[in-house]
């Protein structure tokens, strides 16, 4: 399903008032832009997180035999990952270089890098949304080993992108996905709900096989949770990850200025 389709699917639905939103993440630490969503047209916005991510323990890392400090460019795609990479590079005793070279998909994950390293001695690359956006920077250090840190999911994405260059990536896997208990949820009626990834959906689904949309609407983030949705046979109403609607508060402001007019 295209960023169009799900435009023209949202269009087509019956704006009917909103009254309560569920967001599948934990409280974010800036909540402001929900919070003034609450008050303009008089909505609840609750969040539950549908997935917890678990690191792996030393002992099961070390079973992959991959050590970081044997690559010359390290890869991060979330804050998560970098909190896991240097949790593990701790316990395992292991100091970077000060040559080491660091790619983000982000300029926030870049900033959050600084957590645990010195800016000035390294060189860190970011890019706005994706670390695809840092192909001419990525060429240029092709003799570079490089390796990312991720989930048991691995990057598909991101391994094909560096296949497409002729480029070995090592792809390290140190934190799993494990579904949190949603049993509450059971008999809560939510007008909207809203996924920011494909295994929060998948979570929903294997803790309620019967699941179904209904009336309700769905808004997701980014195309891995809209090509979720629609293998699910559901229908998107809301998208985010897009140029009109960055995020999911500003995709759900845009709809709550019709559906709550």
């Amino acid at each position: 399903m295209s960023a169009t389709t799900a435009a023209q699917i949202q269009e087509t639905q019956p704006m009917t008032r909103v009254h309560k939103i569920l967001i599948s993440q934990a409280v974010p630490a800036q909540r402001s832009q929900y919070d003034d969503l609450e008050k303009r047209f008089g909505v609840q916005i609750d969040f539950i997180p549908f997935v917890t991510l678990e690191g792996l323990t030393e002992k099961e890392y070390r079973k992959n035999r991959v050590y970081p400090n044997d690559y010359t460019a390290i890869i991060f795609t979330s804050r998560h990952a970098i909190d896991h990479f240097f949790r593990l590079c701790g316990e395992m005793r292991l100091k970077m270089s000060d040559e080491m070279k660091y790619f983000c998909a982000t300029e926030a994950i870049a900033n959050y890098l600084q957590k645990y390293i010195n800016f000035r001695k390294r060189k860190v690359f970011n890019g706005t949304r994706s670390v695809t956006e840092l192909k001419s920077y990525i060429v240029k250090n092709k003799d570079e080993k490089f390796y990312v840190p991720c989930g048991e999911q691995g990057n598909p994405e991101l391994s094909k992108f560096f296949k497409d260059l002729n480029i070995p990536l090592q792809e390290a896997v140190m934190y799993r996905n494990v579904n949190n208990d949603l049993s509450n949820l059971a008999d809560v009626k939510f007008d909207i709900i809203a996924f920011f990834t494909a295994l929060e959906i998948k979570s929903i689904f294997e803790q309620f096989p019967d699941f179904k949309q209904e009336d309700r609407r769905i808004c997701v983030f980014g195309t891995a949770a809209l090509k979720a949705v629609a293998e699910r046979g559901m229908t998107v109403n809301i998208q985010a990850g897009t140029p009109e609607a960055p995020s999911i508060a500003v995709a759900l402001e845009n709809y709550l200025r019709k559906s709550n007019a």
